[in-house]
């Protein structure tokens, strides 16, 4: 670690660990000291990079303890916040990155083909809601640091359209509203509460979205820099509002972006 970088410490709790942007950060923050308990839901396919992930963390010299299970159940969040419990230790930075839900139209020819009431529901508890139940767990077990933060990510779909993205949209809306709202509840705690909205970045997530070359490359031209915001530009800037004094930043959409938001 440079002389100049900043030194963190205690646990961080990353909801969505094992790709993009939870990945990115799990690693800047053991790399800065913090140790690491990750959830992620991968199949069999997919587990090696969860085991490259934990195996990086640990020749850094930190803990790390991953939960391949699914965020949004309540009987798997239970488990997890006991099996932290029981470790005797609590959590300093929580991050919610969890990027799924569906990319369905709200009108469609085909009826069927449409958004269904399930699928609206299901792409806001997973992308917006888990946060609060997850903070209610944390807080309610007495498992939240005083002095810590909480980061949720969101996007420009929280205020702009692209087709099939509205239940997404939905949710990148309600996540920045509950972050508001937990800012509020938990300052006498003195744990921070921001919304992250990074530029364009070439994520798995994104790749997923209809049009996403369409995305890059009108990203790339707009950014003031000419290039993609990266998952590291993100995980940097994350490790550095976790520094004590940047406490007082809360209730927040940080943009993360180069410039991007503000050069349309």
């Amino acid at each position: 670690m440079a002389k100049d970088e900043l030194k963190l410490s205690g646990w961080a709790l990353i909801l969505g660990s094992s790709s993009g942007f939870g990945e990115a950060t799990s690693l800047e923050l053991a790399r800065r000291g913090m140790d690491i308990l990750g959830v992620h839901l991968d199949r069999r396919a997919t587990l090696p990079n969860v085991e490259r992930i934990v195996a990086e963390i640990r020749g850094m010299g930190r803990q790390a303890e991953f939960f391949n299970v699914n965020a949004a159940d309540e009987e798997k969040r239970k488990q997890v916040c006991a099996d932290i419990a029981s470790r005797g230790v609590k959590v300093r930075l929580l991050m919610h990155s969890l990027a799924f839900g569906t990319l369905r139209p709200f009108i469609h020819p085909e009826p069927k083909e449409g958004l269904t009431k399930q699928q609206m529901d299901m792409t806001l508890d997973v992308m917006a809601h888990s946060l609060v139940y997850w903070t209610q767990e944390l807080v309610a077990n007495n498992l939240f640091e005083e002095g810590g933060r909480i980061y949720a990510m969101t996007s420009t779909g929280s205020g702009r359209v692209w087709a099939t993205y509205g239940a997404v949209s939905a949710a990148k809306a309600a996540l920045e509203s509950h972050i508001r709202q937990l800012s509020l509840e938990l300052a006498p705690k003195k744990i921070s509460a921001n919304a992250i909205l990074a530029g364009v970045t070439d994520t798995p997530a994104l790749r997923k979205i209809p049009g996403n070359e369409k995305m890059i490359e009108v990203a790339r031209e707009r950014n003031p820099y000419k290039r993609l915001t990266t998952t590291q530009d993100v995980a940097s800037a994350i490790a550095a509002l976790t520094y004590g004094p940047a406490g007082w930043i809360t209730g927040n959409t940080i943009c993360v972006d180069g410039g991007e938001e503000i050069s349309g």
